[in-house]
């Protein structure tokens, strides 16, 4: 007779847990020797119950091994071995380097890279890269905050430094920074293929990067700085009536780097306010630079959604490493929902399959199933435990 299928199979968490490959993972920690003083609470247990954390929320330690606790029989399905205390976590967070849950990201953005991309986006869309930073306030001075704070006391914040792919909505590169330190420093480590646009704030103002992004064929787009020195080389006319003036400008003092630019002005026909875009293309519309720039929009929506449904207000150690991780370990939770949310047949709003999987993440019932009608899913599932519970009672 067959079992309950309440009892039977995986639960979604460990569905979850199958899509990132545990021989890379293994790989990864060989590299970095992170399992070299932990025999016994190894790389996989700890990525495991960081993304165990960070599903459901979990604000402080003992919300994680009180729920892990409730879930030990279940455990083994994840891979676990043992119920981990809050002294293994804490010490595994402050010793393990962040390093290595960042190689895991990388590698398993490269896996998913591809089914990521958006079809039903232009091909322009996997050329255009947003660049933009983030700031996590923190409880206490761990990373120095930048300005003065009107409390009286010192707090601490780290800097997100991220780039994305359009087409991708994850991030494709991350730099970690106090609050208090320059934007500009991390422009420079970008480096992406001929022909691509890239699109950024204004606090990216490296002239020596802006001139090789030039060199190596690439567009970039930015807003122009009132503290930018500039002269006017040309004038083009322009017809559009958003369009106040177009610009062809040498950026920079005499004695410094200086870059050939094109500022744009342009005014937003809603709400009237005006806005100075600098570029290095001077074949592109001047309305195609301002259209460019809108869509920086995008990774603030990344932002607003890795802040709104992963816990990065509460974490669960007081140094920068276990800060790093627990990050790391988020892009990790973002990544693999976005690859669930890509295969299901439904379709899901981001915000809804987070909460879904939170309230779902330890029950026993097929992933696939679940997310193409939940109702219809979850009522098979009691249907077929009442109807075995039933027949075992018929034979007791």
């Amino acid at each position: 007779m067959n079992k309950s299928t309440f009892f039977s199979g995986q639960p979604i968490f460990t569905q979850l847990l199958k899509f990132i490959p545990r021989d890379c993972v293994a790989r990864i920690a060989r590299e970095h020797k992170a399992d070299y003083y932990s025999k016994r609470f190894n790389t996989y247990e700890h990525l495991v119950t960081m993304l165990y954390s960070i599903f459901n929320n979990c604000n402080s330690l003992r919300e994680v091994t009180t729920g892990m606790l409730a879930s030990e029989q279940r455990l083994r399905h994840l891979g676990i071995r043992y119920h981990p205390r809050r002294s293994t976590i804490s010490d595994a967070n402050n010793r393990r380097v962040s390093e290595v849950f960042g190689d895991i990201y990388y590698s398993m953005y490269q896996k998913y890279a591809p089914l990521l991309s958006d079809s039903h986006k232009s091909s322009k869309a996997s050329r255009l890269y947003i660049f933009d930073t983030t700031t996590i306030s923190l409880f206490q001075e761990i990373l120095r905050t930048s300005g003065k704070n009107p409390s009286g006391k010192r707090k601490g914040g780290i800097k997100v430094h991220t780039l994305i792919r359009s087409d991708q909505d994850v991030p494709c590169m991350i730099r970690y920074s106090a609050a208090a330190a320059n934007d500009s420093q991390f422009l420079k480590e970008v480096h992406l293929p001929k022909g691509s646009v890239l699109v950024f704030d204004r606090g990216y103002y490296d002239f020596v990067t802006l001139n090789r992004f030039t060199t190596d064929g690439i567009t970039w787009v930015s807003r122009l700085r009132k503290l930018f020195s500039y002269n006017i080389l040309k004038q083009n006319p322009t017809e559009n009536p958003a369009i106040i003036s177009d610009e062809h400008i040498q950026l920079g003092w005499r004695c410094g780097t200086r870059v050939m630019a094109r500022l744009v002005q342009y005014r937003d026909q809603e709400s009237g306010e005006e806005y100075q875009f600098i570029s290095n293309n001077f074949r592109m519309k001047a309305e195609s630079i301002a259209a460019l720039y809108k869509k920086r929009w995008q990774i603030e929506l990344l932002f607003k959604r890795m802040k709104q449904n992963y816990p990065l207000k509460y974490f669960l150690g007081d140094s920068e490493n276990a800060i790093k991780i627990q990050i790391w370990c988020s892009l990790i939770a973002d990544l693999l929902l976005k690859v669930v949310k890509k295969g299901a047949a439904a379709k899901w709003s981001f915000s809804n399959l987070a909460a879904m999987v939170r309230l779902h993440l330890m029950t026993y019932i097929d992933l696939k199933g679940f997310l193409k009608s939940p109702e219809k899913a979850l009522l098979k599932m009691f249907h077929s435990s009442q109807d075995n519970h039933y027949q075992l009672s018929l034979i007791t």
